[in-house]
C-alpha cells in the first residue's frame, strides 16, 4: 500500500525538512518488506482566498484531488488520540483490505475543511494544543516509521 503525506504549506530547508526526510527514509526501508510503498510527501500551496472558510474549502479541493482514491487519515485538533499501536493497526488494516493507497492529510494554518475531515477514515489529534504544520509533519513522519517498526516487530517502539 502506498503512503502519501499531503500537506498544505511548504517546509523551508532546515531541521524540520531534515527530520521529515530522515523518518521518511526509515519508514521506506522498514515498510517495504511489509507491503508499504511510496511514503511520498506532497506539498500544496496555501490558498490566497480572503476568508478562512474559503481558504479551507479551496485547500480541501486541492487535497482531495491529490489524494485521488486514497483513504484519508486527517490530522486535526478535533480528532481522537489513538495509541501508536492503534495507528499501526489502522495502516495494516488498510493494507490487508487491499487498499492501494492511504493519504495522511495535514491542513494549513486555518486547519481543514470540515467536509473533507468528515470523509476521513480516521481523524487524529496530537493533542488539543495548536501545532504548526511543520511540526505536525515531523510527528506524522515519525509515527509512520514507528508504525512500521511495530508491524515488523522491531524494538524501536517500547510499549
Amino acid at each position: 500500500m502506498r503512503i502519501l503525506i499531503l500537506a498544505v504549506g511548504r517546509l523551508k530547508d532546515g531541521p524540520e525538512r531534515e527530520l521529515v526526510a530522515r523518518y521518511g527514509e526509515r519508514a521506506v526501508a522498514t515498510g517495504r518488506p511489509l507491503g508499504f510503498t511510496g511514503f511520498d510527501s506532497v506539498e500544496l500551496p496555501e490558498s490566497r482566498a480572503q476568508r478562512p472558510v474559503d481558504r479551507k474549502a479551496e485547500e480541501a479541493v486541492a487535497l482531495r484531488a491529490k489524494a485521488g482514491d486514497s483513504g484519508l487519515v486527517v490530522f486535526d485538533e478535533k480528532g481522537s488520540s489513538p495509541t501508536s499501536e492503534a495507528f499501526a493497526g489502522l495502516l495494516a488494516a488498510g493494507r490487508d483490505a487491499g487498499r492501494r493507497s492511504m493519504a495522511m492529510v495535514i491542513g494549513g494554518p486555518d486547519g481543514l475543511d470540515p467536509a473533507l475531515a468528515g470523509t476521513a477514515e480516521a481523524r487524529i489529534s496530537f493533542g488539543r494544543m495548536t501545532l504548526p504544520h511543520q511540526i505536525v509533519r515531523g510527528l506524522v513522519a515519525e509515527q509512520l516509521y514507528r508504525a512500521m517498526t511495530i508491524l515488523s516487530g522491531h524494538p524501536y517502539h517500547r510499549a
